[in-house]
Parts: C-alpha cells; sequence; structure tokens
C-alpha cells in the first residue's frame, strides 16, 4: 500500500507550535555518526509530521538524492518512515536543530534561544564526537556563535572537535539556493564526513 501525502490545514499546524522534534541520531551499535547536519529550529510541518526538513518545498532531502548522499528518494511531507530513518543513520547521518521548539518562521526565535542552542550543540557534539557538523543557515550561526563575519563553507574553527562548515538553508523560503546548488554544498561536507568518494 503506497504511502499518502499529508495535509494540513492552517489551524492543524498552528497546533503544533512550540512543539518539539526528535533528533534523528544513532540508535544501535555499528551506527557512526559521520554527519550531523544542523537546522535552525522545526517548522510547523516538521512538528506536525515528527520529521526534520519535512515541508514540501524544502529542497533538503532532494538535494541529498542528487548529491549522491543518499541512493534513494525520499518523500519526508507524511513523516519519514522507520525504514527511511535507519537507512540515514546506516549511512552515518543525524540530524538536529539549534533551537528545538517549532515556529511558523525562525525569525520568531530571539537571540538568547539561538545562543543557548549553539551551546547545547556544542555539548551535544562533544558527547557524539561527529566527524563533521553542518549548520544549515548562515544567519543562524553567526548569532548561535557570536561570529558576525562568518561566511558559507568550512568554518576555521572546529566544534565540539568536530569538523564545522556552514552550509545553505533548504528552505523554499531561501530563494537564493536551487536543488543544484544546495546539493554542490552538501556533497562537499559528505566527502569531507568521508561519506562520498570522488572518482
Amino acid at each position: 500500500m503506497g504511502r499518502v501525502r499529508r495535509t494540513f490545514s492552517r489551524a492543524e499546524l498552528e497546533s503544533f507550535r512550540d512543539a518539539v522534534v526528535p533528533d534523528l541520531l544513532p540508535t544501535r551499535p555499528g551506527q557512526e555518526l559521520r554527519l550531523l547536519f544542523v537546522g535552525i529550529n522545526p517548522g510547523l510541518w516538521t512538528a506536525a509530521t515528527q520529521t526534520h526538513f519535512a515541508h514540501p518545498g524544502n529542497r533538503f532531502y532532494p538535494a541529498l538524492l542528487q548529491a549522491g548522499v543518499v541512493t534513494e528518494r525520499i518523500d519526508p511531507a507524511a513523516g519519514l518512515t522507520e525504514d527511511e530513518r535507519d537507512r540515514l543513520r546506516d549511512r552515518g547521518i543525524g540530524i538536529t536543530n539549534l533551537v528545538h521548539r517549532a515556529t511558523a518562521k525562525a525569525s520568531e526565535l530571539d537571540t538568547a534561544e539561538l545562543k543557548e542552542g549553539g551551546a547545547a550543540l556544542t555539548a551535544l557534539v562533544e558527547r557524539l564526537r561527529p566527524r563533521v557538523v553542518a549548520v544549515a543557515g548562515i544567519t543562524a550561526y553567526r548569532t548561535a556563535f557570536g561570529r558576525p563575519k562568518a561566511v558559507m563553507g568550512r568554518q576555521p574553527d572546529q566544534l565540539g572537535g568536530a569538523e564545522l562548515w556552514v552550509v545553505p538553508n533548504p528552505s523554499g523560503l531561501n530563494a537564493h539556493e536551487t536543488i543544484p546548488s544546495l546539493a554542490t554544498a552538501y556533497g562537499e561536507v559528505a566527502r569531507a564526513a568521508g561519506l562520498l568518494v570522488d572518482s
């Protein structure tokens, strides 16, 4: 039986405001965390489906596919299946957020929340020891870590012992990016994490 794409009314989505979406992290022995993607915070659709980057307009999973980071199409709009979650974990991919409460827009977050999120992310990385951390969003990164002049790409400092990158946010609201440009950026961090090898 095929999966049915979910739809939500505005009122239904609003009911998920401030909800929390669990991190996608290794759950069993042998699952090595190589690449930890960090979103800004969950959107309401993500909260409703309990799946990171789930909004139908988000380009995260199509960009991963185009980059070769994943090999099978993932449609998160109805929520990821446990098999899809395990395929990401088995591949060495994890997902978390700087701030865990859901909002309609990232602009609803304040500076204090982002700074607290940066400190919590550092502690998580120190505990889990991924090879590479990729923060998806330059403005949120600058605020969370007090780096007002930071630019996209690999950062000069590590985070909790991991190589640190800032990559473009895949939200459909980020009009400067396309699936191909996101795929290029995500392919770079995947190579740094040892998930892709140039032939």
